[in-house]
């Protein structure tokens, strides 16, 4: 078992190869070496071993025997394999938290929301700040209900959807502000089938969005 300070290095070189992932730095099929991520994290080479277990265990890595871990390559039937999981599990968390979340937490959230739509822009940062929000309530939302399990299984699916190679939908940015908007004024009414069913139309937005994006391809 790692002991903190080891815990807390694997911990930051997780965040970071996970960012290099999901912004496509590293690329899907990509063969990531353990030595040369480490020089470029500044970093021994146990914290970022111990990071790339973490990330296979998530199913973002795979093992290609004595040549290492690649980047998974998500195929569409992967990524609706993992939503339907999302569907089925996360409107009854956001069920079970409703009226347990801190409204300091949830007032942050908002202000974030705000100033995205303020912003009007489309930039790569600003699909960064929403992917941001995104994590930050859906997360959140797990963590409230205290139950480790759960909430891993549904960090799970999400790293699998998030590294879907179209989750950037433009289009997306007003309707998934709203629909997080949604999700937070139930969660702060302790409105508990509201939540779930803000839950719900959410992830059916997103996955009804990637298929329109796929039919105009």
């Amino acid at each position: 078992m790692l002991n903190t300070p080891d815990k807390r290095l694997a911990l930051q070189a997780y965040e970071r190869i996970l960012e290099l992932i999901l912004g496509g730095v590293a690329k899907p099929g990509e063969l990531l070496n353990e030595r040369r991520l480490a020089e470029a994290l500044n970093m021994s080479r146990t914290p970022v071993r111990d990071a790339l277990l973490m990330l296979e265990g998530e199913g973002l890595l795979l093992r290609q025997g004595s040549r290492g871990l690649q980047v998974r390559q998500m195929r569409i039937e992967d990524y609706m394999d993992a939503l339907q999981v999302r569907l089925l599990l996360e409107p009854a968390v956001a069920r079970m938290a409703a009226g347990r979340v801190g409204n300091t937490r949830i007032a942050q959230l908002r202000d974030q929301i705000a100033e995205v739509l303020a912003a009007g822009r489309d930039g790569p940062a600003d699909r960064g700040l929403v992917r941001d929000i995104d994590e930050d309530l859906h997360g959140m939302i797990s963590d409230t209900i205290e139950n480790q399990q759960l909430s891993s299984i549904i960090q799970t699916m999400r790293r699998q959807t998030q590294m879907f190679d179209l989750r950037a939908v433009p289009e997306r940015r007003a309707d998934t502000c709203a629909e997080h908007l949604a999700i937070l004024d139930a969660l702060e009414a302790g409105d508990g089938e509201r939540a779930a069913t803000a839950m719900t139309d959410h992830l059916k937005q997103v996955r009804n969005s990637i298929i329109a994006r796929l039919s105009r391809l």
